[in-house]
């Protein structure tokens, strides 16, 4: 028997191998297949342990969608198929390209003759005569809104091609919002023409967001705006208020073209083209006498109904989206939160809520007292937000906590400090790691410029000073954790920015990796 004994030990070995390979092997495919398997539970000093530790590998292993709960870890799975919206999406979110050169083509349209031998007239006349049936807008022909169309043809097929794209989403919001009104659907091509569908958008004048508010016309159709929020970002507010007015609109011209010119220069200004026409109503008649940009509003709305409605005639070919607006869901929310604590929690990327909740502008979901705000997410998320919401409540809560406690200490209102100007320094950016103003550091030093000198003193009362009395504390060094981004790690450190970071680093990008070390000051 002891001569067989190392020869079963080594089998018993080989099997225990075995069992360990195939058991992470199931794990792997569990965690593949959305299974969530074993939870890691840890304390919740552990946690900010965890988060805090240099170890890059151990960080990278951990997931980061971890939320506190009694005071225990639990993870929130991500699906990585859950993505909204395509590149090209987020792409066209905030950028205002193609919004600039539609506002712009609307006030220096030329309606010179255009060339384009693809849309022969007897085709266009033939295909205007079916729209003009079946809407109400009159899409009758005149050689005018033909340049207009072939112009869009000719030059701005891939613009049009990203608004085909952006529409997918946005359309089922609007139409379902017409038709509660009993608006024309085609009315939805009239977002296009304002704002390019960037929620964001703003004009020279400050008309704002999909359907282009200015502040006291959404103010009288119920959008707020404050320093948080401007509600006519929102689509869906600003959709309602917009249905409204359209109506109200009607209620008076009774002409859909009507309606559409007066939304774009206001009822007083085509009253006063009927007066210098001679009382005619045929926007027509009526368009010599309308402001530039009015005169190019309707056909430039003619023009994009006629491209949307033929575009598989013409070839466009836009992305196919993976969802649409009914694929999302909304949450009241009960607490502050940011998006970036969203982002942490959910796994849905900080674009994709900036695109799906326009209207806060700093990214950060207030909470006041009477007032009632949401939450758009995916909607396969929206049940995972609403299970465990107490818990991430109380995860944004500690997070804060925490920040508040990793802030440098602040230096009483009132206590001069004594600072030695060194190389690089100038007086705003001095001013600026204080948290006072320019003329206060001149006033206090009876300065008559803004020139300084190495070496040179500074008396300072500070209110958000972040180093010490002397002016020459030692260098700070922070820690890169998961979800940083410069932005936020400048916002945990008063006085210092994005800018000063990448200078004291000889950063070239934005790109940060967990573990790395980045110095905050070069005391």
């Amino acid at each position: 028997m002891k001569k067989y004994l190392p020869f079963l030990m080594l089998l018993m070995s080989m099997f225990a191998v075995a069992q360990d390979v195939k058991t992470e092997a199931k794990n792997v495919e569990g965690q593949e297949k959305g299974e969530t398997g074993d939870t890691i539970r840890l304390p919740e000093q552990d946690f900010f342990l965890l988060l805090n530790s240099n170890d890059v590998d151990l960080a990278n292993n951990v997931p980061v969608h971890k939320i506190i709960k009694d005071s225990l870890v639990f993870a929130l799975l991500d699906d990585p198929g859950a993505a909204m919206i395509d590149s090209l999406w987020q792409k066209e979110l905030f950028e205002s390209s193609l919004y600039l050169s539609l506002k712009d083509s609307l006030l220096n349209q030329e309606y010179n003759e255009v060339v384009f031998n693809e849309l022969p007239t007897d085709t266009l006349k033939m295909r205007l005569e079916k729209l003009n049936a079946k809407t109400p807008f009159n899409v009758e022909y005149n050689p005018l809104l033909e340049n207009v169309i072939k112009s869009y043809l000719k030059r701005n097929k891939k613009g049009m091609e990203r608004l085909m794209a952006l529409s997918t989403y946005y359309f089922p919001l609007f139409e379902q919002k017409l038709d509660i009104y009993n608006i024309p659907l085609e009315i939805k091509y009239l977002a296009i023409v304002e704002s390019a569908l960037n929620p964001r958008a703003r004009s020279r004048v400050g008309a704002t967001g999909l359907w282009q508010f200015m502040f006291a016309t959404g103010k009288m159709h119920g959008l707020d705006v404050s320093s948080y929020v401007d509600e006519r970002m929102d689509p869906v507010l600003a959709t309602e208020a917009a249905a409204q007015y359209l109506s109200t609109l009607y209620r008076v011209f009774e002409d859909w073209d009507l309606v559409l010119a007066s939304y774009n220069s206001g009822p007083g200004n085509v009253s006063k083209a009927i007066r210098r026409s001679g009382g005619s109503t045929s926007y027509w008649n009526l368009r010599p006498y309308l402001p530039r940009e009015t005169a190019g509003y309707v056909p430039a709305f003619l023009a994009t109904l006629y491209i949307f409605e033929y575009a598989e005639e013409h070839g466009f070919q836009p992305p196919n989206p993976r969802a649409t607006y009914f694929e999302t869901d909304t949450i009241h929310t009960k607490k502050m939160l940011t998006f970036e604590q969203i982002t942490e929690v959910t796994g849905v990327e900080k674009e994709m809520l900036q695109f799906l909740n326009p209207s806060y502008k700093l990214d950060v979901i207030p909470f006041i007292e009477g007032k009632s705000y949401s939450l758009r997410l995916p909607r396969n998320k929206t049940g995972l937000f609403v299970n465990n919401e107490q818990a991430i409540y109380g995860y944004a809560e500690a997070l804060e906590q925490k920040k508040e406690e990793t802030l440098p200490q602040l230096v009483e209102s009132g206590a001069p400090i004594r600072y030695r100007v060194r190389s690089g320094d100038y007086l705003g950016k001095i001013a600026e790691r204080y948290g006072v103003g320019v003329s206060q550091i001149k006033q206090w030093n009876s300065l008559r410029s803004n020139n300084l000198r190495i070496g040179q003193r500074l008396i300072i009362y500070p209110q958000n000073n972040t180093s010490t009395a002397s002016g020459t504390a030692s260098p700070k060094i922070y820690t890169v954790k998961h979800g940083d981004s410069l932005w936020s790690i400048s916002k945990k450190f008063p006085g210092v920015t994005v800018q000063q970071i990448k200078n004291l680093n000889n950063m070239r990008s934005n790109r940060l990796k967990p573990g790395m070390k980045l110095k905050l000051s070069d005391g």
